[in-house]
C-alpha cells in the first residue's frame, strides 16, 4: 500500500512539472472594427486591433465622440489591445516638410487617449507618414524618423504606452520595408517604448527570412500576419507560416498574434482563419505533446 501511494506521488508530481512547463500558445487577435467584437468573440479571437483614425485621432474624433467610443470600449466583448494607422499621411516625420512640434502635438493625444482607453501598444506603420519624397536622401530621412521616434517614445512612457514599428513592403512604402531595416532603427532608437512589429505577411512579400526575427529577439513585441497572395486571411491559399512561428518559438515569444488581411467576408472567414492559424501554432509550439 505504502509503495503505491509513493508511485501514485512520483507520477503526480512528474505530471504536475509537464504540466508546469507547457508551453502557451501566443494569443490570436485581429484586426477589425469594434462593431464586430460579439462575432470575433465567438470566433474565438482573444483582442482587437482597432485603427487610431476611428478611436484615438484628435484630427477626426472629437472629444464627445471619443468619449462615445470609450463606452463602446467598455461594453466589448474582447479588449482593444492595441491601434494601427497610427500617424496620419499629411503629417510627415521625414522629408523637408517635417513640423516636429505639430507631431508631438498630435501623438500627446493620442497616447492621453490610449491611456484613458485602455490601449496598451501602438503599431507604427503610416506608410504615408514616412514616405521619403523622390529627391531626398535617404540617410538624412533615417536620422530624422530616427530622432523623433526617440522624442515620441518619450510621451508613449509618460502613458505606459508601447510602440511597435512595423516593416511595411515596397509596393506601399519606401522607408523600413523589412524587419531588418526595423532592428537597425531600433537599435538606435535604444528606448524601453519602442519596439517591433514582426509582420510576416509583409516579410513574405519582401521574401525576407524567418532568421532575422531570432537576431532581433530582443525588440519583436508584437506580431502580425496574412497570406502573401491578395493579402487573404490564414488559409485561404493554404499559405505556411510555420518557419516563421518556429522562429518565434526559437526566442521565447509570449507576444500576441494578430490578423490583418484583406477580409472578403469577416463573418464567413474569421474562424476558419483563427482555427488555421491556431492548428499551425499548436503544431510548431507542440502544445499537445508538451502536456
Amino acid at each position: 500500500m505504502i509503495k503505491r501511494l509513493l508511485l501514485l506521488c512520483l507520477i503526480t508530481a512528474f505530471c504536475s512539472d509537464l504540466f508546469s512547463q507547457r508551453i502557451e500558445l501566443p494569443e490570436i487577435g485581429v484586426v477589425q472594427s469594434l462593431e464586430h467584437d460579439s462575432l470575433l468573440h465567438a470566433q474565438g479571437y482573444s483582442y482587437l486591433v482597432e485603427s487610431t483614425s476611428r478611436l484615438l485621432s484628435p484630427a477626426q474624433v472629437s472629444e464627445e465622440q471619443f468619449k462615445q467610443r470609450l463606452g463602446e470600449i467598455k461594453n466589448s466583448q474582447i479588449p482593444v489591445f492595441a491601434c494601427n494607422l497610427f500617424i496620419p499621411g499629411d503629417l510627415k516625420v521625414v522629408g523637408p516638410a517635417v513640423n516636429e512640434n505639430a507631431v508631438l502635438e498630435y501623438v500627446k493625444v493620442v497616447f492621453q487617449r490610449a491611456e484613458a482607453a485602455g490601449v496598451k501598444m501602438i503599431i507604427w506603420g503610416s506608410g504615408g507618414s514616412r514616405r521619403i519624397p523622390d529627391g531626398f536622401d535617404h540617410w538624412k530621412a533615417k536620422t530624422q524618423f530616427i530622432s523623433i521616434a526617440k522624442k515620441v517614445a518619450d510621451e508613449a512612457r509618460k502613458h505606459s504606452i508601447v510602440l511597435a514599428l512595423e516593416n511595411l513592403n515596397t509596393t506601399e512604402v519606401n522607408f523600413i520595408n523589412s524587419l531588418a531595416e526595423g532592428y537597425d532603427i531600433a537599435k538606435a532608437v535604444d528606448h524601453p517604448n519602442f519596439g517591433l512589429c514582426a509582420d510576416i505577411y509583409h516579410m513574405l512579400k519582401e521574401d525576407e527570412s524567418p532568421a532575422i526575427i531570432v537576431k532581433a529577439k530582443s525588440y519583436v513585441i508584437y506580431c502580425e500576419v496574412a497570406e502573401e497572395e491578395e493579402r487573404t486571411a490564414p488559409g485561404i491559399h493554404g499559405e505556411n507560416f510555420k518557419p516563421y512561428f518556429e522562429a518565434l518559438k526559437k526566442i521565447g515569444y509570449k507576444g500576441k498574434i494578430g490578423i490583418e488581411c484583406r477580409w472578403r467576408n469577416v463573418a464567413q472567414e474569421g474562424a476558419p482563419a483563427y482555427q488555421y492559424l491556431k492548428k499551425q501554432l499548436e503544431e510548431v509550439y507542440d502544445t499537445k505533446g508538451s502536456r
